[in-house]
């Protein structure tokens, strides 16, 4: 489980930058499809920040327990 959980996170964090670059970009150029998006753009960062964040912790847990933990 463990290994599956570290496969997302790099996964998460490249969503997140993703769309972070897009809202940024649309900023920066303006126009209507930063008028109409920004906002959705914002809500779907936050939870890809989120969902990466959780992966973390899930991930810390598991990797706490150590070898042969039940």
């Amino acid at each position: 489980m463990d290994k599956l959980v570290f496969f997302l996170i790099p996964i998460a964090l490249a969503t997140t930058a993703i769309i972070l670059g897009v809202g940024i970009y649309s900023l920066g150029r303006g126009g209507a499809f930063a008028a109409k998006n920004s906002n959705k753009l914002m809500r779907m960062r936050v939870a890809a920040q989120a969902v990466a964040i959780g992966l973390m912790l899930v991930f810390l847990l598991l990797v706490g327990r150590g070898p042969g933990a039940n």
